[in-house]
């Protein structure tokens, strides 16, 4: 009687365990942010979009095939050429997610990794096409005009694929070695230039000075010419007595200085 419990509780078991089995293959889960396209092998890609959540499929016959909808970062680089030939190298940072409605046309048309089959083809494409209209000059002065016509472009090209461009941006641009190499040549000879004019702006104000001040010399002789000739000599001897006592003033300041008495010259031995 035992061994019939068992038994019958082991067929139960197991046909639990069978059970279960199949619940749990018919089952699938959709996260947060993705969505899930179903293909049946007798049907094909079925046209409706499947939510986030715990849904059903028929085991064997149905595959949910997973979608991230959510905004992802790619950075693409680009090495193309200016209105006047200059190589460029540019690097492209796009934020992008897939259309939910053309979740089904996207993996029947182009497949699961349709961001690395789409987005560099396209983003080479119009990144050549906006370049070109530019200067490399231009590119540098009218960054913000370039990046708004790459997006716009990119963002109308990219719709044809099903794709949603929320963030399109110039995140690196630079130019070839000889390019470079001219710039810098350039600021060199600017900087000579503003240099050289500095030393010929410096000369003629020293010209103009030394002009200035040879006047001045000569206006003052002219000056003490006629005062002399007015006065004879005694201008000469008013400016010899300054001096002699701007002399004395000196001396009485100085510790080293001995005065001797008038007419005792002996130490010296000055004459009188």
């Amino acid at each position: 009687m035992a061994a019939k419990v068992f038994e019958s509780l082991g067929k139960l078991g197991l046909g639990l365990a069978v059970a279960g089995g199949v619940v749990n293959s018919a089952l699938y889960n959709v996260d947060a942010g993705h969505r899930a396209v179903i293909f049946d092998r007798f049907r094909g890609v079925q046209d409706a979009v499947v939510g986030e959540g715990t849904h059903f499929l028929i085991p064997w016959v149905q595959k949910p095939i997973i979608f991230d909808c959510r905004s992802r970062p790619r950075n693409i680089p680009v090495i193309t050429g200016s209105k006047d030939l200059q190589n460029v190298n540019i690097t492209l940072r796009i934020l992008f997610r897939p259309v939910t409605a053309q979740l089904p046309r996207i993996f029947t048309s182009i497949g699961e990794d349709y961001d690395e089959r789409v987005l560099p083809s396209i983003t080479t494409e119009i990144l050549k096409s906006v370049v070109a209209r530019f200067d490399a000059g231009e590119l540098i002065t009218q960054r913000e005009l370039v990046s708004r016509q790459v997006s716009e472009d990119l963002t109308e090209r990219a719709a044809t694929f099903g794709l949603i461009l929320d963030d399109v941006s110039l995140t690196h641009l630079t130019f070839g070695k000889e390019f470079t190499e001219a710039v810098e040549m350039k600021q060199v000879a600017q900087q000579e230039a503003e240099r050289a004019r500095f030393i010929v702006e410096k000369a003629e104000q020293q010209k103009k000075a030394a002009v200035i001040s040879a006047e001045g010399d000569s206006k003052a002789a002219e000056l003490i010419a006629n005062s002399l000739a007015t006065a004879g000599d005694g201008l000469i001897e008013l400016r010899k007595l300054e001096a002699a006592e701007d002399i004395a003033y000196q001396l009485s300041r100085s510790r080293n200085i001995t005065y001797l008495p008038s007419g005792q010259s002996v130490l010296l031995q000055l004459p009188q």
